[in-house]
This record gives C-alpha cells, sequence and structure tokens, in this order.
C-alpha cells in the first residue's frame, strides 16, 4: 500500500515520484503576484463496512483512496483544484487551474512574502499532539472475529424478548492518514482512527411495530469498541427504546415547558446554535449571530464550547485540515457572545485567530469552518428538580433528524423519545413530538441548567454544504421554559 506520505524520526517522507523540490515547484507555480496564500492537503483513506441482518451478513465493503487537494487564496476569492494521482505532474496541474482562478486579489509584496515562507520549509515536523492511537483499526482485528462479534448482538437481543422481529447490527472502521504543506511554512500530518458500531432493532405488539436504535464510536480500534461490554449496553438499549416506543400515545401540541435531557439531546444546540457561530456565516452577516459578539444571546449560566481536544472523541482531531492545531473554543461564556470556530481563511479576513476548526470532508473538498465537540457546560441543578417544576410539558430524551435556518435562527427537531411530564412527574411516553423554535430564542429560555453534563456515545455526523464531517455534542440536562412542540394531540 502507497501511502501519500510517511512520517520517520519526526521528518517528512514523500512517496516515490515526489521529493522535496517537486513540492518547491508546486508552490512556485501555485503562489506568485495575485495570490496570498495556498496550501496542499494530502490524504489517504482507508475503510470497511460490515452488516449482519437477523444474524446473516448482508453486506461487506472494503476502499482505498488518494490525492492531494490543492488551493491558492486570493483575498476572498478561492481557486481550488484536485487530483486522484500524486505525483510532480499532478500537482503542477492542481496548482495551476487553482492559481488560475483566485488570481487578482493582492499585492505582488504579499505574494512575494509568502513564496519566502515556502523557501525556508525544510521539512520538519513539530511534536506531534497525541489525542488518539495513529492506528489503523482495520487490522486491529480478523475479519471473521468483527463478523461473529455482531452476531453475539443480534442474538443477544433476540434471546431478551419475543417481540423482536428484526435487528440489524452493522460496523465500520477505517483510518485517514493525511498531510498539509502551507506557503507559510506549515508542515502538519495526522493519522486519524474512527470506528463505529450500530444497532437497530425492531419490534412488534398487537399488529403494531416500532424500532428503536443505538449506536456508539471514536477514535479508536475495534479491541476498545467491541470490548469492556459496550455493543452490549447499546443492544439493550436500542431494545428498551423499541419497547417503549410500543406504549407511546400521540405527543401534545402547543407551547409547553421541555426538559431536555443529557448527551445526545446536545444535537439540538449543534443544529440550533452551533452553526450560527460559525466563521463563514458571521462575515458574510448572513448568521443571527453576525454582529453580536459582546453581546448578551443566552440565559446568564449557558456557556457553550468548541473542543476538538477531547481524547478519543468522534470530533477530535490533533491538528484540523489546514494544519492548526485544534482547541476548546469559547463560544459563549455566561450567556455573552464571546467566540466564533474560524478556519484560515475566515480568521484573517476577519482580523481574528484561527481556532483550529478548519475542516473538510475529503481532499477533493474545500475546507470551511466546522465544528468537532460542540457541548454546553454542566450547571448546578438537580434534573428532578426540572421535572417537579413543571406541571405540564415533555421531556424529550432522543432526537432524530432535524434542521435550522441560519440566517433566522429558526429549527424544527423530531423527538425519538420523549415523554409527558405531568403534575412534576414522568408519565406517559409519546410519539411524533417535534421542536420547533429559535436558537437564540431558545437560549434565552433557559430556567435550569443540570449538573450531569454527558457527551454523546460517538455517532454524530455534521452536513454543510454537501459536505459530512464527524462531530460530537453533548450537554447537561436542560429546562426550557416555553418551546412549540408539534403533535397531534391539541
Amino acid at each position: 500500500m502507497t501511502l501519500p506520505f510517511q512520517l520517520a524520526e519526526s521528518r517528512l517522507l514523500l512517496p516515490a515520484g515526489l521529493d522535496t523540490p517537486g513540492l518547491e515547484r508546486t508552490f512556485g507555480t501555485l503562489l506568485g503576484p495575485g495570490v496570498d496564500f495556498g496550501d496542499l492537503y494530502f490524504q489517504h483513506a482507508r475503510r470497511e463496512s460490515w452488516t449482519v441482518e437477523d444474524g446473516i451478513v448482508k453486506d461487506g465493503a472494503h476502499s482505498i483512496e488518494q490525492g492531494v487537494g490543492v488551493r491558492a487564496i486570493s483575498g476572498e476569492k478561492t481557486g481550488f483544484a484536485y487530483s486522484d494521482e500524486i505525483n510532480s505532474e499532478a500537482l503542477l496541474t492542481a496548482a495551476r487551474s487553482a492559481r488560475a482562478i483566485s488570481k487578482g486579489a493582492s499585492s505582488p509584496e504579499q505574494a512575494a512574502a509568502a513564496g519566502h515562507a515556502v523557501a525556508r520549509r525544510d521539512g520538519a515536523m513539530a511534536a506531534p499532539r497525541q489525542l488518539y492511537a495513529g492506528d489503523d483499526p482495520i487490522d486491529s482485528m480478523a475479519n471473521e472475529d468483527k463478523v461473529e462479534a455482531l452476531r453475539r448482538i443480534d442474538k443477544l437481543v433476540r434471546a431478551a424478548d419475543p417481540r423482536v422481529k428484526q435487528v440489524v447490527v452493522s460496523l465500520s472502521g477505517g483510518v485517514d492518514t493525511v498531510l498539509v504543506a502551507r506557503s507559510d511554512g506549515v508542515v502538519a500530518a495526522d493519522v486519524r482512527p474512527l470506528v463505529r458500531i450500530n444497532v437497530q432493532v425492531i419490534v412488534e405488539q398487537g399488529g403494531r411495530r416500532e424500532s428503536g436504535y443505538a449506536g456508539g464510536g471514536g477514535r479508536y480500534s475495534y479491541v476498545e469498541l467491541l470490548g469492556n461490554g459496550k455493543p452490549e449496553a447499546l443492544a439493550r438499549e436500542a431494545l428498551r427504546q423499541a419497547l417503549v416506543n410500543l406504549d407511546a400515545v400521540d405527543a401534545p401540541a402547543g407551547v409547553m415547558p421541555v426538559v431536555l435531557g443529557s448527551g445526545w439531546p446536545g444535537v439540538l444546540l449543534h443544529e440550533a446554535v452551533g452553526h450560527g457561530l460559525e466563521g463563514d456565516f458571521n462575515r458574510k452577516g448572513t448568521s443571527t449571530y453576525a454582529g453580536r459578539m459582546g453581546q448578551r444571546v443566552a440565559s446568564p449560566g449557558v456557556t457553550i464550547v468548541d473542543d476538538g481536544t477531547l481524547p478519543g472523541r468522534r470530533g477530535s482531531l490533533n491538528v484540523d485540515d489546514e494544519g492548526t492545531p485544534t482547541s476548546c473554543t469559547t463560544l459563549i461564556e455566561d450567556g455573552v457572545l464571546v467566540g466564533y470556530m474560524q478556519d484560515t481563511l475566515n480568521a484573517r479576513l476577519m482580523g481574528m485567530a484561527a481556532t483550529g476548526n478548519g475542516r473538510r470532508e475529503s481532499f477533493a473538498h474545500l475546507t470551511m469552518p466546522r465544528m468537532t465537540n460542540t457541548y454546553m457546560l454542566a450547571g448546578t441543578h438537580d434534573p428532578e428538580e426540572m421535572i417537579r417544576s413543571v406541571k405540564k410539558g415533555l421531556y424529550a430524551v432522543n432526537f432524530g433528524g432535524g434542521q435550522v435556518d441560519i440566517t433566522s435562527g429558526k429549527y424544527v427537531f423530531s423527538a425519538t423519545e420523549a415523554y409527558l411530564i405531568e403534575d412534576g412527574r414522568i408519565t406517559a411516553p409519546v410519539k411524533g413530538a417535534t421542536l420547533i423554535g429559535n436558537g437564540p430564542e431558545t437560549m434565552q429560555r433557559v430556567k435550569m441548567i443540570g449538573h450531569d453534563l454527558a457527551l454523546d456515545e460517538g455517532v454524530g455526523v455534521c452536513g454543510k454544504d454537501g459536505q459530512s464531517v464527524p462531530v460530537g455534542v453533548g450537554q447537561p440536562s436542560l429546562l426550557i421554559d416555553g418551546i412549540t412542540v408539534g403533535g397531534t394531540q391539541a
């Protein structure tokens, strides 16, 4: 297997047919009058997936992909080209294309400074941060053992309850090896493992069918993912959700207090607030948070961070896709807007520092500011206190899909597990509940913040401008006074 690069004794080893002078020629072609900045992003990606349905292997896939993305930036304009071949000729062709698209906004002095930075690059690598082991999870376990682990989960769920009609268990893993070389002299590399397991259970009772889902994962090996009883716990959780849904009644409709559970319900925070705090939307003035730095945008006590430095977490990175080390960026502090998530382009144009949030789906995609692990910090309230304070409302524990309008902040989310709150007690489970609101307004209505901060199990996928990247979410339990609940009971 030919990797796009290797690391040895903290120095860069390029593949056959590509050497340091070849990189210098590429930057010489990419830069020049009219171009402020350029970078090369090399990637080698290896992926696999397995699916067992009703005890039978229904799908198995393995893929290898590699390539290089070449970017030239001129003012606010970006030229981009990519190639799935990694050699000097392909790099020069991509560099000419990217330069031709972007050329024309900066001064010769700026371009000359950038060219000087390239001339000083010597291939030396800074000591990398180690938030995860740089191993390939695919090779950490035999294929037979992976399939057998999935079959064990299937048998466990079926033996647990006679109402189980279908079980689908899937396993996926892979590793990305990436290198970023920039015109300002930065050279950064990372080896990024990622694994995930999903369990879906369908149950039937009295002609009624319902489903439940649970999953987990992170940046570690299959051995860690499939050990310590994790798959069994996820299987029991998926079954529990499915059985709860068998007894669910129609959700109420109207404006009411809502208690959000800890952990995965942070996906609402991710969508309704997080995207609006990404640098590009605020630079362009299209976010509801644009121009509001230093203003109160949430209730006192609400502190939200984006943290790409959590060891082993799905959204964590040693460096982002521009070679900038990730960080823990405070976005809202005690209800006041204090920061945005930035890549290098938007940070430069806004006169701010890059925060390590430049991300891309692959070498064939442009970098943009994206979330890593976004969550709200814990408060002081007991979740039981929140429930007792509500006479009639909704307790939302798990969410499915949702959408948000960045400009207005309006969102719609569907709850996959929710319960009625009546006279301070959790009563019947409900189905068909949707939460409808406005992100900033919802944050202003937070009345209690729990002490039970939790992060999700490691299944988040964030979509933006047609690109998908792995992310993490989290929050403590929250009492929100007045969200519009869409249901079927008036």
